[in-house]
């Protein structure tokens, strides 16, 4: 039976009412996401994503909860002293979005009018627009940095250092005109934030960080299936990792992934399943042995996306000289608004 909305609403409702009824620390609720947004299923599956603001500091900080087959709770544990300062999340490049766009579930005290009021006051503000964009390329900057200096080997470690470098420039785009990009959307939703700073063939310079030019449709059926043995080797017995699992590979988020990379794969575009699929299989592989089966079939599949082997150096001077064109675009943006 396909979710509507209005029923996920209710449901997030009634979940977070049973919460605050057994746990006197939640100061306030609300909820940010997909769920509010016109394209709330991908695959038929989504999450609702609900932040619980606490008067104690959280011992556990995210959590997954199931609702049904297809939909998941995806909750965030934040400490009120996060919130302190109402008008500096303003320009925070994550936790400001969320809050301007949030719908407040919970609020007795009235703490979330107050900063969801601070947060939305000047919040497009040509200043505060830039400063949120500044911040991932920064953070792209440092990433970066660090593996050109020590000339890293491609290792799983590396590559996650570099996916990540990948999502942080590709972030400083997409906060000049909107939220962060999700994750399962990631490329699907760059287009027309990089139309919007007039840059369109961003869009063709970021699949060709993740490889896209050598994507062959057929390797993907083959791709996915060893992904999902990996994630399940996480959530196994055989895992000998004592480092805690990564909550985006929670077993109750796999068929969340697993059926938007399906969706990608028959549609169009099947090339924007790479990053989900690349990035939540690098997370994976590496709470396992390298010398695993599950990590020699993702070596396979970076190598033959030219990401992993001899040509990782090519691909860290190709991000080099993309953050390079993205800073530029900053700077121009900042110039021609001002600020």
């Amino acid at each position: 039976m396909r979710s509507t909305r209005e029923s996920l609403l209710k449901n997030a409702q009634e979940f977070v009412a049973e919460q605050v009824r057994k746990d006197f620390q939640i100061l306030a609720a609300y909820l940010c996401g997909s769920v509010l947004e016109e394209e709330y299923l991908l695959g038929g599956t989504t999450d609702i994503d609900l932040f619980f603001v606490r008067l104690d500091e959280p011992v556990v900080k995210r959590e997954i909860r199931r609702l049904t087959d297809e939909v998941h709770l995806d909750i965030a544990h934040l400490d009120q002293k996060e919130f302190r300062q109402a008008r500096q999340l303003r320009v925070h490049p994550w936790l400001g979005p969320a809050l301007k766009d949030a719908r407040v579930l919970y609020d007795p005290q009235h703490f979330m009018d107050f900063t969801v009021a601070g947060v939305r006051g000047q919040f497009t503000r040509a200043d505060h627009t830039h400063a949120r964009a500044s911040q991932p390329a920064d953070s792209a900057r440092r990433i970066l940095s660090g593996l050109r200096e020590y000339q890293p080997q491609p290792d799983p470690e590396n590559l996650l250092r570099y996916l990540r470098a990948v999502a942080h420039t590709a972030n400083a785009i997409a906060v000049l005109s909107g939220p962060p990009l999700t994750e399962r959307r990631f490329l699907q939703h760059f287009p027309p934030r990089a139309a919007a700073v007039g840059r369109p063939g961003l869009y063709r310079g970021l699949l060709g960080l993740l490889g896209a030019p050598r994507l062959e449709r057929e390797w993907l059926s083959g791709w996915i299936g060893d992904w999902q043995a990996a994630c399940e080797a996480v959530n196994g017995e055989q895992n000998p990792s004592t480092a805690p699992i990564p909550v985006r590979l929670h077993p109750l988020r796999l068929p969340y992934y697993r059926r938007a990379f399906e969706s990608f794969q028959a549609g169009p575009q099947p090339e924007n399943l790479l990053w989900p699929l690349l990035h939540t299989w690098t997370l994976a592989v590496n709470q396992l042995e390298q010398d695993s089966i599950h990590c020699q079939k993702w070596e396979q599949a970076f190598t033959r996306l030219e990401l992993a082997g001899p040509a990782f150096a090519e691909r860290l001077a190709a991000l080099h000289a993309y953050l390079e064109m993205v800073e530029e675009i900053l700077a121009d943006w900042a110039r021609q608004n001002g600020v």
